[in-house]
């Protein structure tokens, strides 16, 4: 297995108010006792190949590499044109992963909207996707689906946040370039068991991102059960140390293993500080070799 990082704290710095560049955070985490840096299309200032090229050089100069892309795709929007164009940027994503030395791009199934039926939004993530396969398979690259709650800057939640539906895609698409980014705080969110999910999608993990929450002082895990709330970012979890939280990750990687898993995990934290995501990384080393 090998180690990766994302940068969850310095997003609105790095996509927003480009306070930070990308080249920043490269620098910073070099220090960071990783294996890679898992980039998302948001820090990119140009697509161009020679811009791209540096951002790659930057990377592996530093003795990591840039194993995925952590790309957002809306595929279902009810305007055909729309979802046109997000398959049109999923494929350049997959040009972009290409060419920094990736292999694997997240897919998403998109936004939740109140006025897209769930077997019309199954329908156009499946179309999308098997569409976008024979592309992905033609660069060597792996179309990864993240059992997702959210991107930052989206409206709606993941259409499919909740397994049920996130399952009934996974097992319509068939292919050794499609897989499954584990999340397994997404599950937790979502008021569901990352267990249970690792269970039911073990043998289509392809890559993984860790993290861990926790509970507000004075609340209970089974709010997230009973209330709407559990099926967003629930205000009552907060980030934290990987290992520490509602995540039973020797459990979770007693089952990655059991699967054979071999591959990357990203950490995918430091809201309260670049030291967070170095503990965290001790922590997941210590699973990985054990």
């Amino acid at each position: 297995m090998n180690l990766a990082a994302f940068p969850k704290c310095y997003m609105d710095a790095l996509c927003v108010d480009r306070s930070m560049s990308v080249f920043d955070w490269i620098e910073m985490a070099s220090g960071l006792g990783v294996d890679g840096l898992e980039m998302y299309p948001g820090f990119f200032t140009s697509l161009d190949g020679p811009y791209l090229d540096r951002v790659r050089e930057a990377i592996e100069s530093r003795g990591m590499t840039m194993p995925m892309l952590c790309c957002s795709p809306d595929f279902t929007h009810p305007d055909p044109a729309v979802r046109r164009s997000e398959i049109d940027r999923e494929r350049q994503m997959i040009d972009v992963t290409a060419r920094l030395g990736g292999g694997f791009c997240r897919v998403l199934s998109g936004q939740r909207r109140p006025d897209v039926s769930r077997s019309e939004g199954v329908r156009r993530v499946i179309d999308a996707i098997e569409e976008l396969l024979p592309y992905a398979e033609s660069l060597c690259i792996v179309l990864a689906m993240e059992n997702h709650y959210k991107d930052g800057y989206w409206q709606y939640p993941e259409f499919a946040q909740k397994s049920d539906v996130f399952l009934e895609i996974v097992d319509s698409i068939h292919s050794p370039w499609f897989g499954v980014q584990f999340d397994p705080s997404n599950a937790v969110v979502a008021g569901e068991d990352p267990v249970e999910l690792l269970e039911n999608v073990k043998h289509r993990v392809v890559t993984m991102h860790a993290s861990d929450r926790f509970l507000k002082p004075g609340h209970a895990l089974e709010e997230l059960r009973q209330s709407e709330e559990g099926t967003g970012y629930a205000s009552i979890l907060v980030h934290g140390v990987a290992g520490r939280g509602l995540n039973n990750y020797p459990r979770i990687f007693e089952l990655l293993r059991e699967a054979g898993f071999d591959g990357w995990i990203s950490i995918e934290d430091g809201m309260n500080g670049l030291e967070e995501i170095r503990q965290s990384a001790v922590f997941l080393r210590g699973l990985m070799s054990s």
